[in-house]
């Protein structure tokens, strides 16, 4: 007994040496960011495991868990076993050394934060739900959710903490130009998340909330803008290089989201679509490819990235006007949307890329290396590729489980796929399609019944606010000739929505 516990106490203070000892800070010559030597295989080991473990196994362990995967308590036990070797691998490296910086201090709030979720998962997986554990259990499962979904936010953060670190970046006068480009950068790709987000699996929520998307981006856009008004000139000072454009910019953001708040409610208190988020994209876009910049190829990258968020602001535009006209979404459940509407939200993680890209340290280190433009900016947009894939992953990972018949094909369907191509229908084996349209969106039903039972659900759910006061007379109307057959008569109501 004695034995074992000396061991412990072994063990313990090995791990708090090599937690404490986190790079020799006195290696670094004196006003440098890191020291000269290249960075060795350890400290490789380490960023590649940390990335496995908070930029893919936890993101994918939070979906498995909001769904409740069985799959969920294994991937993040796998998770948080690569996360603390990958810890440990960190303080334990040698080559090049780094001076006092965030991501060292970072690390040790992240690695907290982790140890809280495991101790909160193993206490739900305990299943205590007597006495003061029934009390207390609702409190400790909405902490262990908020603490799971902030994780990939905070992981983000201390990944391009890490990124700076590693090369010596953001110091002195650099500080204020790589902070605007890491946080407007990462709030273009947190812009786009949200868009694919809400296509694919929100649109039931966003209809719950009796608001159009439109009110949301434009209430983000109206604060950012007073944020940007406020901040990007140092007031009292004489006006330097980019300030006024910066300044402007904001003003414009906070003037054209109020007119978006006004503009996303009709006159009787419904939602309503408009198009002035989209155009505040693409004068952002038009605004940033404008920079004067001191590099060549900063240049180059900086239009390229202006060009891109004009383009995602011109899609935007065009999608709601000619691809939706209006309305929220094509298909209720997020199940099917046209082919268009990803463009808007792809747009937005690859300029949100460039432009965390385009910082003048990096600019620089490309200019002396002679990388080209397209070169870096064709490798840019490859990490946007990966990213969009992976949260398109893990969103039709959750549309599956939280609408599963919606991932299965018909037998009618499978049947006439199987069977070649498909015969000529007679009049007596038509199809009718009944289209129920609103504002917020259309429940399509086929042969006179809807397509899956957990969609109905959805569906009546979401329209329990008044859905005849949504149907139109043109839309009934169309109805009614769609569903006469060939002798000119009516079916009837009950036969056209008889369940399945």
């Amino acid at each position: 007994m004695a034995t074992s516990s000396k061991m412990t106490w072994l063990l313990a203070a090995f791990l708090v040496r090599t937690a404490l000892a986190h790079g020799d800070h006195e290696a670094v010559p004196e006003g440098e960011a890191v020291s000269g030597e290249p960075i060795d295989t350890t400290l490789w080991v380490h960023m590649v495991l940390m990335v496995l473990a908070f930029g893919i196994i936890f993101p994918l362990g939070m979906v498995l868990g909001m769904v409740r995967n069985r799959w969920h308590v294994p991937v993040q036990t796998v998770g948080a076993v690569i996360a603390i070797v990958a810890y440990f691998l960190g303080h334990a490296h040698k080559g090049r050394q780094f001076a006092r910086n965030i991501h060292a201090s970072f690390a040790n709030s992240l690695m907290l934060m982790l140890l809280l979720q495991i101790v909160l998962g193993v206490y739900l997986k305990l299943h205590l739900s007597k006495g003061l554990h029934g009390r207390i259990r609702p409190f400790i499962v909405v902490g262990h959710g908020v603490v799971g979904k902030v994780m990939p936010l905070v992981s983000w953060v201390q990944m391009l903490f890490g990124g700076i670190t590693a090369l010596g970046f953001c110091r002195e006068d650099h500080l204020g130009q790589c902070l605007a480009h890491f946080i407007m950068g990462s709030a273009f790709i947190a812009y786009g998340i949200l868009l694919t987000i809400l296509l694919l699996v929100g649109q039931y929520w966003l209809r719950r909330t009796g608001r159009s998307q439109e009110f949301f981006d434009s209430l983000i856009i109206a604060l950012w803008g007073c944020v940007n008004t406020f901040t990007e000139h140092r007031w009292g000072k004489p006006w330097v290089h980019n300030d006024l454009q910066h300044t402007s910019m904001g003003i414009v953001w906070w003037c054209a989201g109020l007119l978006g708040i006004w503009l996303s409610r009709k006159r009787n208190g419904r939602p309503k679509r408009n198009l002035v988020p989209g155009i505040v994209i693409l004068l952002t876009g038009y605004a940033m490819s404008s920079h004067p910049q001191f590099l060549p190829l900063s240049t180059m990258v900086h239009g390229v990235f202006g060009y891109t968020l004009m383009a995602a602001g011109a899609t935007r535009i065009i999608e709601i006007s000619f691809v939706l006209r209006d309305r929220s979404t094509i298909s209720p459940d997020g199940s099917d949307p046209h082919s268009f509407q990803y463009l808007p939200p792809f747009l937005l993680y690859a300029s949100g890329f460039l432009f965390m890209g385009a910082t003048e340290e990096q600019m620089k280190i490309l200019s002396d290396a002679n990388v080209t433009h397209v070169s870096y900016i064709l490798l840019l947009y490859s990490v946007a590729f990966i990213l969009f894939l992976f949260v398109n992953i893990l969103l039709h990972i959750y549309g599956v489980h939280a609408w599963p018949k919606s991932a299965v094909v018909s037998q009618s369907r499978h049947a006439s796929v199987s069977s070649g191509p498909p015969r000529p229908r007679t009049d007596h084996s038509r199809t009718v399609s009944t289209l129920i349209q609103g504002d917020g969106g259309i429940a399509r039903l086929m042969n006179g019944r809807l397509r899956t039972r957990s969609e109905a659900e959805h569906i009546h759910d979401a329209e329990a606010f008044e859905l005849q006061g949504l149907i139109s007379e043109e839309d009934e109307n169309e109805n009614e000739n769609e569903s006469e057959n060939k002798d000119g008569h009516k079916k009837a109501p009950d036969e056209e929505n008889r369940p399945s």
